[in-house]
């Protein structure tokens, strides 16, 4: 089925990123894997190309086109490619946003053009080692003092942990108030007390550093909150959909890759004397994924023109989300079972898809949370 959201100069974007992919990440991602990190320099490089901050207005050095069709050829890419290492997505769909809604133009100005050329990677920083999914109750404190705030409190689970060199925190700036009480702050690499702790070590996704982040009487200066004080709740919500959306962007392309790489296993292995795919179970199992991928794909279509057209809706969103990733983990099983015993072997591509879809329910919300979310809109 035709793919009609994609004009002229998406393709050639697409045409560049598969390049990109091929040359500066496929060859060497197994490396980064072992390493459990990317190296800096594809950043920049990422950033030469015009990767990053699409979005942003040219005279910040962005490519000054606010469309999420781009952001989502750049998901799809790395996806196909199985290219889970680069915490790209964190970059140009989560923190650039709250920069380019909330920032102010004096930290538009300071942040902006060295994270769109890639010298300044940047991390959001929710999830606590007691909180989860309940952002309303994070405990790091930011209590203001004369022309600054004093952070201290810990973070976990954040992607582009090590690598960062700004996170957005998610921080009680009235540790008395829930929703009310929370604040985004903007903390840059070299505060005082601002520190890493270890690179987590994950089932999947083992190229992507994650890390824990502690903050121990960190002074950052009152120009560095996004928007105001006691509106960060707010500001969250707001920009979840976007961050749910590219996650579901990257699921349906990763179930894509999957089935691609199982059909053409299933054309090519034999037993009792046929190729396994003209065994009635595999047909029926790879006639149901490739259906139930196209239902989703024609789906999550919809869900790009809508934000684009700023009309999703949260509770659309966290649909987009749930179903997408719940389909991924399901695809990545049954590919993984038609592999056989090849599917165990980490040296088989579909072992890594499998295991880097795990979190996919987990992450930016899980699905218990989307389903709440979901029935909340509907007035229960």
């Amino acid at each position: 089925m035709q793919r009609m959201i994609f004009e002229r100069e998406h393709i050639m974007f697409r045409d560049a990123v598969r390049r990109f992919v091929e040359k500066e990440i496929t060859p060497h991602h197994a490396e980064w894997e072992a390493a459990g990190i990317v190296p800096r320099e594809l950043w920049r490089k990422a950033g030469q190309m015009g990767f990053l901050g699409m979005a942003a207005p040219e005279a910040y050095g962005g490519g000054g086109v606010d469309d999420f069709r781009y952001n989502a050829i750049l998901l799809e890419e790395l996806a196909y490619a199985g290219a889970t290492g680069p915490g790209i997505a964190v970059h140009n769909d989560i923190v650039i946003p709250y920069i380019l809604h909330y920032g102010a133009e004096e930290q538009k100005a300071r942040w902006l053009p060295a994270m769109c050329s890639g010298e300044c990677i940047t991390a959001i920083g929710m999830s606590e080692p007691s909180t989860g999914s309940d952002l309303a109750a994070v405990r790091t404190t930011a209590i203001r003092q004369g022309d600054h705030y004093v952070v201290n409190g810990q973070k976990t689970f954040i992607s582009n942990g090590i690598l960062n060199d700004l996170v957005i925190a998610v921080v009680k700036t009235d540790p008395d108030e829930r929703h009310r009480g929370i604040s985004l702050l903007a903390i840059e690499r070299g505060m005082a007390g601002y520190e890493r702790g270890r690179n987590l070590d994950k089932i999947g996704r083992k190229a992507q550093d994650t890390a824990e982040l502690f903050f121990h009487n960190v002074q950052v200066p009152i120009e560095n909150r996004l928007g105001d004080e006691g509106a960060g709740f707010r500001y969250l919500m707001e920009q979840l959909p976007q961050e749910r959306l590219a996650i579901a962007v990257a699921a349906v392309a990763a179930c894509e890759a999957a089935l691609a790489l199982t059909v053409q296993y299933c054309h090519e292995r034999r037993a009792f004397g046929q190729p396994i795919g003209r065994f009635q179970n595999s047909r029926f199992w790879l006639a149901e994924m490739k259906t139930e991928i196209q239902v989703a794909r024609v789906f999550i279509d919809r869900c790009i023109a809508d934000l684009n057209a700023r009309t999703l809706t949260a509770d659309e969103a966290a649909m987009a989300k749930w179903w997408t990733t719940e389909l991924e983990k399901k695809v990545m099983d049954q590919c993984l079972q038609l592999h056989g015993g090849y599917g165990y072997m980490l040296e088989y591509p579909i072992s890594k898809f499998y295991l880097d879809a795990r979190v996919q329910t987990i992450y930016g919300g899980t699905t218990e949370i989307m389903k709440e979310v979901i029935g909340r809109a509907m007035g229960f």
